[in-house]
């Protein structure tokens, strides 16, 4: 038994939970069609079932003349093409254009073949052509439609020149008794409820496609934005290197002259502006590091709990809040990666939660369900209905300031990158709860794999 050399850092094994968007886009377009052709497929069986009912009907209780062996062969011929459309579409996901035209030209033929044993053009279910139009102008591009409406076309002229009569009483002037009014009655019926019923089942699948390609579309562009502003930020960070070095010398030279030496208010004051600006570099460096660095390249192994207790400690320093609470209720210290871009989203949201509530703040940390749960509360003001409304969207703040709500933006998307979700409330006796739930699977190592030699 020996253990295969692999990096633990390495996450270019697992399933990235971000979709590519247009594979994403392809998709939704594709489980669209196939909800479609489902459609289809029920209404065919609808058909089956129609056609045999009204066969009987005419057949047994009106004492039509129907040539039974050849309709019934027809229906049989529509009944393996539905079976072999439902097995074909069980495991194929992918329909397109050319395939829907397909299925309704069989079903237009189908029903071509049976008016033509029933009477032709002078069969009152004529009508139910028009279904065959409708759903082609709903389900099909253009050209395809107008090929729909010529074919059905041609197929009423062929049947009124080819076809005999139906051997039906000509007692149109008996109103609602006469048969073959019953028979367009009964026709408009149908038509009326499978249009009804179906155009609105596409209908809501169309609305349900644009839904999530209007989604897809501003997740492009927000990811977008967020590549304008890391290469901003990178630039920003690599004109910053060099003024923050010489305020560091300058600093430095300060600490050690005599005028500073024997005031100590002077020199703790030099001593907190050395702090700060230690911190300004090494916001620059994680910036410099996050943008020139994939994930995993700037990780290191540790623990869930030091993770939490060295972002919490790092975050504490130099920001102004008055009572912070930190309740690590993790009970499973599980090893993770130490990732930077998390440690960045950790300490963008208590920031945000900072600015809103800089007396008192509370973060949690627990597991549920196999997810992180990171739960920052506050007593500030909360949210706006309106902020709740677009959360996670940038630029949406209350806080009247340009570039304001960028933090809870980076915030949504890290999580979103990573497989988590993040939602935001307001809480009844006043402040804001934002929690944020990240998959175990996207920070914690995973084992080694191991091979039998």
């Amino acid at each position: 038994m020996a253990k295969a050399n692999k990096n633990p850092f390495d996450h270019g094994s697992r399933p990235t939970p971000v979709i590519e968007p247009l594979a994403a886009a392809n998709s939704i377009t594709h489980a669209a069609g196939h909800k479609n052709m489902q459609q289809l497929i029920q209404l065919r069986w609808i058909a089956v079932v129609g056609q045999m009912a009204t066969i009987a009907v005419a057949s047994m209780l009106l004492d039509v003349q129907l040539p039974m062996p050849a309709m019934l062969n027809v229906l049989a011929c529509l009944i393996a093409f539905n079976i072999a459309s439902t097995l074909r579409w069980q495991e194929n996901q992918v329909v397109s254009n050319s395939e829907l035209l397909l299925a309704l030209t069989v079903d237009v033929a189908s029903l071509t073949a049976q008016l033509y044993l029933s009477g032709g053009a002078t069969n009152p279910f004529v009508f139910l052509y028009l279904l065959h139009v409708i759903l082609a102008a709903v389900l099909l591009e253009a050209w395809s439609t107008w090929t729909i409406a010529g074919v059905t076309g041609f197929c009423i002229a062929g049947l009124a020149l080819f076809s005999e009569p139906l051997r039906l009483p000509l007692d149109q002037e008996r109103g609602i008794m006469s048969l073959y009014v019953q028979g367009m009655l009964l026709c408009f019926i149908i038509d009326a409820a499978l249009l009804v019923v179906f155009v609105n089942r596409i209908m809501r699948n169309m609305r349900t496609t644009a839904s999530k390609l209007a989604d897809l579309r501003q997740r492009a562009a927000e990811e977008e934005h967020i590549v304008r502003m890391g290469l901003l930020a990178s630039g920003a960070a690599h004109e910053l290197g060099t003024p923050l070095a010489t305020l560091a010398v300058i600093l430095g030279d300060w600490k050690h002259m005599p005028e500073f030496k024997g005031n100590p208010e002077l020199l703790e004051e030099v001593q907190e502006m050395q702090t700060q600006l230690q911190r300004c570099k090494s916001i620059v460096s994680g910036i410099l590091l996050s943008a020139g660095e994939t994930r995993g390249e700037s990780s290191e192994a540790t623990t869930l709990d030091d993770f939490l207790y060295d972002v919490v400690a790092a975050w504490r320093i130099g920001r102004p809040v008055q009572l912070f609470e930190f309740d690590n209720r993790v009970e499973v210290d599980l090893p993770v990666v130490a990732d930077s871009t998390v440690k960045q989203m950790i300490s963008n949201l208590l920031d945000n939660a900072l600015e809103a509530s800089p007396r008192w703040l509370r973060l949690d940390a627990v597991i549920e369900d196999k997810a992180l749960v990171l739960t920052v509360t506050d007593s500030g003001p909360g949210f706006a209905e309106a902020i709740l409304a677009q959360f996670g969207k940038p630029y949406n703040s209350s806080k009247g300031r340009p570039g304001g709500g960028l933090g809870l933006f980076l915030v949504v998307n890290v999580a979103r990158t990573l497989g988590g979700t993040v939602t935001a409330s307001n809480r009844e006796e006043g402040g804001a709860v934002v929690r944020v739930h990240l998959p175990l699977s996207a920070i914690a190592i995973q084992p080694e794999a191991t091979h039998d030699y």
